[in-house]
């Protein structure tokens, strides 16, 4: 359990959610041995406090979940939230740029957020797979890979549709074993956790942690 349990960033990012709400992630982290807990950067500090003494990571998310802020905006955010704590950082990309062929644009965006981060915390590339196509979603793969990202993710959870295994297939093969992968959004089940990884995932994001490992 402990090895798969590494895969999971759980996680609590809905509007409602209540430092109750987040005090909750951070015990069943600890409990689960999960590799990190994923909050709003509101909650970085106190995820941080919760986690005192345990080996669970504190990731928080970057111009969530739009992307549409400035990238100065962005850099500033991520400034902001590794001085609260953050281990990682999960930034969404300009999707309206990729979708227009504009991967400039979107290399520059994620390589501001890589600078900002300047090693200090680990970056993951939120691409919003839903919205993009597989020519798109290899080109921003490949961006983000240029840009100096550690990692690329599929979704946010908030837009119209969260991870398939096409889509984690499709990135996994353009990145190569240099990058991670992470699967997101609607992974709700210990057979879906095991498809996602299958597929060449090599983190999952999921609200629904403890109940991702039942069976495994």
């Amino acid at each position: 359990m402990t090895q798969l349990s590494k895969y999971v960033d759980h996680t609590a990012l809905a509007a409602a959610a209540t430092p109750a709400d987040i005090k909750k992630l951070a015990a069943e982290a600890k409990e689960h041995e999960f590799f990190s807990v994923c909050v709003n950067p509101v909650y970085v500090p106190l995820a941080k406090a919760e986690l005192a003494g345990s080996d669970v990571k504190v990731c928080t998310v970057i111009g969530f979940p739009l992307g549409a802020s400035s990238s100065a905006v962005k850099a500033l955010e991520t400034k902001q939230a590794i001085a609260d704590g953050a281990d990682e950082v999960d930034m969404v990309i300009q999707i309206g740029a990729a979708k227009a062929g504009d991967y400039q644009t979107v290399e520059a965006d994620i390589r501001a957020v890589v600078e900002a981060a300047n090693g200090a915390a680990l970056v993951k590339v939120i691409l919003e797979t839903c919205l993009l196509s597989n020519e798109q979603i290899v080109e921003t793969c490949l961006a983000a890979k240029r840009a100096g990202a550690e990692y690329v993710k599929t979704s946010t959870g908030f837009s119209t549709h969260g991870a398939t295994i096409e889509a984690v297939k499709l990135m996994r093969e353009t990145v190569g074993e240099e990058m991670g992968v992470k699967a997101s959004g609607g992974i709700r089940t210990a057979a879906d956790f095991n498809a996602m990884i299958t597929a060449g995932a090599s983190r999952i994001g999921a609200s629904a942690g403890p109940i991702l490992l039942e069976g495994n």
